[in-house]
């Protein structure tokens, strides 16, 4: 076995090397962005002149309650297992958004947030963190099935059901065929079989499930707000009601992409400037909203949460359940 220190010496290395990971990709998104120059992006900016410290204060407000309530659904949702303080909710929310900040659709964040905990807790983080992605993104096609009704009805948005059709029909099937193969074999997912998956979540609190669902809920009317104010201060003139059309279909659309995390804002920038260019909205107003969006809501929080990462240290295993 390995000496202490030098175990020591390689998971401090291990650490370092994770926020070194994603601090680079900061960069490379910022500097070698393919859909909007960093330099065009900062000199638009700059020709606005509309980043009053009032606007900024009240952003960084925004994004402060947007991590607010996904920290305290953490903690609501961890609680029927083992009670953790906001402070520790906190730390494992922005420690595992660093971690897996570079990770395809964050699935990092899973491992992140289960090594808090010692072995007898990790399968249960597991599927806590799956049902809290699983709540937030019930919140984002609910907004964005409307948004998209509405999308389609009120601006006769031009789609082609023919060429969707076959689209839709090969989707079904595979679905299907998942849900078929799943149902004749012994599926499972890190050591769970999907029957006691089923029921770990049929017998989870519902108390904690509603209350989730409702902070949810809460930080999807925040950041999407955040998306339309900052619409509003680069001088687009939309009302907050045809704003929110477009914005809710936008995150539905993003969220049913499969990307890498640090693309997000590429991904949603792709699909911003398709859905606002409905509505006639320039391409550099709409990548510089996403990528705004993007530096206060993910690059801001990962800084901070690469302190954590830095800091952390294994749990002591115990045999407490």
């Amino acid at each position: 076995m390995l000496p202490y220190k030098i175990k020591q010496f390689f998971f401090g290395l291990i650490k370092l090397s994770i926020v070194i990971g994603a601090f680079y990709f900061i960069y490379h998104k910022l500097v070698n962005n393919p859909e909007l120059d960093f330099n065009r992006f900062v000199a638009f900016l700059s020709k606005k002149s509309t980043f009053s410290l009032k606007n900024i204060l009240l952003l960084f407000f925004l994004t402060f309650l947007n991590w607010l309530f996904e920290i305290k659904k953490w903690q609501t949702l961890v609680a029927p297992i083992k009670k953790i303080n906001l402070k520790n909710a906190f730390e494992q929310s922005l420690g595992s958004l660093t971690a897996s900040l570079f990770t395809p659709n964050r699935i990092g964040e899973y491992g992140a947030k289960a090594i808090y905990y010692t072995s007898n807790y990790r399968k249960r983080i597991l599927l806590i963190n799956l049902l809290g992605n699983i709540l937030q993104m019930a919140v984002t096609t609910i907004f964005g099935i409307i948004g998209l009704y509405f999308l389609v009805t009120k601006y006769r948005v031009n789609i082609d059901y023919y060429k969707l059709t076959p689209f839709l029909l090969i989707s079904l099937l595979i679905i299907t065929l998942i849900i078929f193969g799943i149902q004749k074999t012994k599926f499972t997912i890190k050591g769970f079989s999907l029957k006691k998956i089923k029921l770990f979540i049929i017998e989870f609190p519902k108390r904690a499930l509603i209350s989730a669902f409702i902070l949810s809920l809460l930080r999807y009317l925040v950041f999407s707000f955040q998306f339309y104010f900052i619409l509003q201060i680069l001088g687009t003139e939309i009302s907050y009601f045809n704003a929110m059309i477009v914005i809710t279909s936008m995150y539905l659309l993003a969220s049913i992409i499969p990307s890498i995390f640090v693309f997000d804002v590429i991904i949603k920038g792709s699909v911003a400037i398709y859905l606002f260019g409905i509505m006639g909205f320039s391409d550099i107003t709409i990548l510089s909203t996403t990528t705004i969006m993007w530096l206060f809501n993910f690059v801001f929080p990962s800084l901070l949460g690469s302190y954590y990462v830095i800091n952390f240290n294994l749990p002591k295993e115990t045999n407490q359940l």
